[in-house]
């Protein structure tokens, strides 16, 4: 960073995603966090963050085989919502919530402002995921068992489905990722410039919108399985419940992580506050890796998985 210069004007920011510090070397900071992205889906293994880290979570706090132990009841099912939420939090899509980090942390000043700095822009991502979380849990909840999701069927060679259905909500989500990380770099027109004058908060509710977007695509067998108890219930209300609190699980730890940062990261502000182009990197890159990592992940690897294509490198493990 120490080797680029700002301009003679002082950054004028156009939204909370778009600071308009961008630095000299915006090409390669989209080199690198493409081939970030690009990485990860070569070394990430499903089979390993959701059955050793996701069932191992879940089966300890619920106290039981939650895969293998039928939901009984409403209450048992908005209990296994929010714990299945919680146990997902590091499946292949929540990765993509990280990029609304960088923003979050860039105040400075006394530690009680830094934390309601972070507490304003997580409440109201916090609305836009559960606006769109909870009407999908109606909608399961009214015909969900003639959605792609309810199948039951194994995956196999080439698409169900279901699989098509993460596939669209999965690759639209990355590319929405990817072009507000390079709106962030000033490469495209931020799409909350105008919006942001009367309603700064917009980005943020748009990235709650995402992280509730992750449950219309998510193959995660916990999941499915609260997706399937929802359905059968024929209770809207219920659908609605569900799904809200499996995204409150999905976010907690991200929330807490970022309280802890804003009121113990003094430091880490104080080097943020000091050349805002350091929240302009961090932010694009963020955004670019997960946007580049979901696409690839769901709309390219996804193909070579079901031998639609011939290959998509992947290491050993995954």
């Amino acid at each position: 960073m120490g080797n680029t210069s700002l301009s003679e004007s002082p950054p004028r920011g156009t939204s909370a995603l778009v600071n308009g510090a961008f630095p000299r070397r915006r090409g390669l900071v989209v080199l690198l966090a493409g081939i970030a992205g690009f990485l990860l889906t070569v070394v990430w293994s499903a089979e390993f963050v959701d059955s050793t880290i996701g069932d191992t979570v879940a089966d300890t706090l619920l106290g039981h085989d939650a895969k293998g132990t039928p939901i009984a009841g409403v209450a048992a099912g908005i209990a296994f919502a929010f714990v299945s939420g919680l146990a997902g939090t590091f499946t292949a899509c929540n990765i993509a919530a990280f990029g609304a980090v960088a923003p979050m942390l860039g105040a400075s000043g006394s530690r009680l402002s830094r934390l309601a700095h972070t507490l304003r822009p997580l409440a109201w991502m916090a609305l836009g995921m559960l606006v769109v979380s909870a009407a999908y849990g109606v909608v399961v909840g009214l015909v969900g068992t003639d959605l792609p999701q309810f199948s039951t069927a194994p995956s196999g060679p080439g698409l169900s489905a279901r699989g098509i259905q993460s596939m669209v909500v999965f690759g639209l989500i990355g590319l929405a990722m990817l072009y507000l990380g390079l709106a962030s770099l000033g490469l495209v027109r931020d799409p909350f410039a105008r919006i942001s004058r009367r309603f700064p908060q917009a980005p943020m509710v748009f990235m709650g919108v995402l992280i509730g977007g992750f449950l219309i695509g998510r193959p995660f067998a916990l999941f499915r399985k609260m997706f399937r108890d929802a359905a059968e219930s024929g209770n809207p209300l219920y659908g609605a419940a569900a799904f809200a609190l499996q995204s409150i699980g999905n976010i907690v730890v991200m929330a807490v992580l970022f309280l802890l940062l804003a009121g113990l990261g003094g430091r880490l502000h104080r080097w943020l506050a000091a050349d805002p182009r350091r929240v302009t990197v961090i932010t694009a890159v963020a955004l670019i890796a997960a946007g580049v990592f979901t696409f690839l992940y769901w709309d390219v690897r996804l193909l070579a998985r079901r031998d639609i294509i011939p290959w998509y490198p992947t290491a050993p493990w995954a």
